[in-house]
């Protein structure tokens, strides 16, 4: 059984071959202690397996498989044949699009946001990550780091030369921040707070009462939150925007995508709102970064924005069969889990006999050739957790249940 260290290091040494000294010395040193996203790793060692004809069924990674509306894919082609569509395109992007973005906003969360001033398109929201970053954090400066969480908070915020501070979020507190331990730390050089709910890894949902807490939070300490919300309209009813809050945004920016509630992950739409003075300083980094997004991409996105409930019910329609499948896997490998999380994964407890959850993700992967991610990769809080992703169809998930089986007889 390959330990994650073994497989990291196997990966390196196919990837980098030895290079001499001179070649080492010309890394940056803000990448010192950022290694390579884990995913991207794992993929590669999935593909020698399966290159050594193990078929590997990837139940790790949050990818939707299902494709996007006829309609938005449509709007696509159509204005892809238009000659004048191909230009470079308005840093602060297609008007159409912001007011798309501002329409969507108001109609599911309840949000006025001012589509000239108040939204900038991203292209993907993790790069806008790595732009609120860039653009507010100085050498030295702290950031709150959800643990578990997105590894690329952590990333993005070393990479800017800040220091990483993690707040653990524990099942016993409803995966939500403990306030009073976070003011245990030295606040002083805190700039940004990352927040993310529906939370990832975990499924947890947000309440208004925690919203609340954290714009409070965030004024008393002169923290600018971020929070992420992609995850909103998966598996759940009622979706929310943090940005709701009365207050909020003087203390908070948010970052949103239609990866997830679009089924368009490859497209790399994002977008970010917050008030007019946030929205022209991260603009001042990004504008130096690229050109814009190509049009009609732009313009299938606004499409995409007017979908109505049928088409969420239908997407989540079929994640809820998925899930119900990954709940049998799951009891399968005798974890335990919470079965009303939202999001297009499902967290879980791993049995007491494994140190941690690369022990069982490798296991199954060795034995069943299946991959479920180690939940130790969103931090030190997940090391006993496993994620699996709702983004394989019912059959391989199936399949994934009688390799299992067989593996563990």
């Amino acid at each position: 059984m390959n330990t994650e260290k073994e497989v990291n290091s196997k990966i390196a040494t196919q990837v980098n071959p030895a290079q001499s000294e001179e070649q080492k010395s010309l890394l940056a040193d803000r990448l010192d202690g950022i290694g390579e996203y884990y995913f991207s790793q794992k993929l590669r060692e999935i593909d020698m397996l399966n290159k050594a004809g193990k078929q590997v069924i990837n139940l790790g990674i949050g990818s939707p498989d299902l494709p996007p509306h006829p309609s938005v894919i449509e709007t696509l082609h159509e204005q892809s044949l238009k000659p004048n569509q191909h230009a470079y395109q308005n840093y602060k992007g297609s008007p159409i699009l912001r007011q798309a973005i501002a329409n969507w906003y108001n109609k599911w969360y309840g949000v006025q946001v001012n589509a000239d001033t108040e939204i900038l398109p991203l292209i993907g929201s993790k790069e806008g990550i790595m732009h609120i970053c860039m653009t507010y954090l100085n050498v030295g400066d702290t950031v709150l780091i959800p643990n578990p969480g997105y590894p690329t908070y952590r990333s993005a915020a070393k990479i800017a030369g800040a220091n990483v501070v993690e707040y653990s979020l524990v099942k016993e507190k409803n995966w939500f921040p403990d306030f009073e331990e976070i003011e245990k730390n030295d606040l002083s050089k805190a700039k940004l707070m990352f927040v993310n709910y529906p939370q990832m890894p975990t499924g947890q949902l947000p309440t208004l009462e925690m919203f609340k807490q954290l714009v409070a939070f965030a004024t008393k300490h002169a923290i600018l939150l971020v929070h992420d919300n992609p995850y909103s309209f998966i598996l759940n009813d009622h979706p929310m925007s943090l940005l709701s809050v009365p207050g909020a945004k003087e203390v908070a920016i948010e970052l949103n995508s239609l990866s997830k509630s679009h089924n368009m992950a490859g497209w790399r739409i994002g977008m970010l709102i917050g008030n007019e003075t946030r929205i022209n300083e991260v603009l001042r980094f990004k504008s130096n970064m690229d050109s814009g997004m190509f049009l009609p991409v732009q313009l299938a996105a606004a499409k995409a924005l007017e979908l109505g409930q049928d088409w969420h019910d239908e997407v989540n329609q079929v994640y809820s069969i998925r899930r119900e499948s990954v709940f049998e896997l799951l009891q399968l490998l005798k974890c335990d889990f919470d079965n009303k999380q939202a999001g297009m994964f499902v967290w879980a407890a791993i049995p007491s006999k494994y140190k941690d959850g690369f022990e069982l993700s490798d296991q199954v992967l060795n034995q069943a050739n299946v991959f479920i991610t180690p939940g130790g990769i969103f931090g030190s809080a997940g090391n006993h957790y496993v994620r699996v992703s709702l983004c394989s169809t019912e059959e391989k998930i199936k399949e994934a249940i009688q390799r299992i089986k067989a593996s563990v007889k």
